[in-house]
């Protein structure tokens, strides 16, 4: 399922004296299929954007188009995007309120009227890309781990049968143990479902790790886009706007600078230990 946003700008709290222009005559187009990474500093327009997605705000100016249906027109059929868009937001498991790990997956596709034995097979669909054992299912949600939550949390999305899937950093506050179950689980899921997937995340490493182009917002406006390797080569620029590189790009630019001949396009651990084994050997 695709998305072409177009001229999209919003403005809060617009003819106050707390008038704030949160997005600024944004264009990106993400393909079906496609896994791409959103980052930004903290109050760069980022949350803004994704909630336009999934029609928790509608567009002031421009025009979203998701899967050929532009979705802030008046006959727009907004349960039905919303089914199509799964938004995780950061810290999904402060929503979970069930008594059990069933029962918190199966409320989405209950509410939206699937019938029992489908909901039923859902659920454990989506226990299972996530990585929940059958034991857990009709435990509490709040007996669980941090990470096992992240993952409750996430299931119950997928329950709903999105065919894209927005993360609002969904690594955060996790010990490194769950934020690699988090970033596996996500790859997995992106691969075995075909899901369109759009992360937004402060972690670069998480970026360069999982997605195939990332967009970075600033001030509300696109200031770059492309992939990784040609993001993340751009280190003033990211430093210019508060940010910053991955650690495997200041590594590579920092021996390029020494003279070692490595390529340009590190941006990764492994990438960056391939290359310096070569210039060993």
């Amino acid at each position: 399922m695709s998305i072409k946003i177009s001229n999209l700008s919003h403005t809060y709290s617009k003819g106050s004296t707390f008038e704030k222009k949160a997005l600024d005559n944004i264009n990106m187009t993400i393909e079906k299929g496609e896994f791409v990474g959103l980052i930004g500093h903290t109050g760069s327009g980022k949350s803004t954007l994704i909630q336009h997605l999934n029609v928790l705000l509608r567009p002031e100016e421009g025009s979203i188009i998701i899967d050929g249906e532009e979705i802030g027109a008046e006959k727009s059929r907004l349960k039905a995007i919303r089914s199509k868009v799964g938004l995780v937001f950061q810290y999904p498991e402060h929503q979970l309120f069930e008594m059990t790990v069933f029962k918190d997956v199966a409320f989405g596709p209950a509410n939206m009227g699937v019938p029992a034995d489908e909901t039923k097979q859902r659920v454990l669909d989506a226990l299972e890309i996530v990585g929940i054992p059958p034991e857990l299912h009709e435990k509490s949600p709040f007996e669980l781990s941090g990470g096992q939550k992240r993952r409750v949390a996430i299931a119950g999305v997928l329950a709903m049968k999105p065919e894209i899937l927005v993360l609002d950093e969904p690594t955060a506050g996790l010990d490194p143990r769950g934020r690699d179950e988090i970033l596996g689980r996500i790859r997995d899921m992106h691969e075995k479902l075909k899901l369109t997937v759009i992360l937004v995340s402060h972690s670069m490493e998480d970026i360069a790790r999982l997605v195939d182009r990332i967009f970075v917002i600033n001030h509300g406006k696109i200031a770059l886009q492309g992939p990784p390797a040609e993001i993340f080569a751009q280190i003033e620029a990211l430093e210019a706007i508060g940010l910053a590189s991955t650690q495997s790009a200041y590594l590579a630019k920092r021996l390029q600078e020494a003279g070692f001949a490595l390529p340009n396009g590190i941006y990764t651990p492994e990438r960056a230990i391939e290359e310096i084994k070569r210039l060993l050997c």
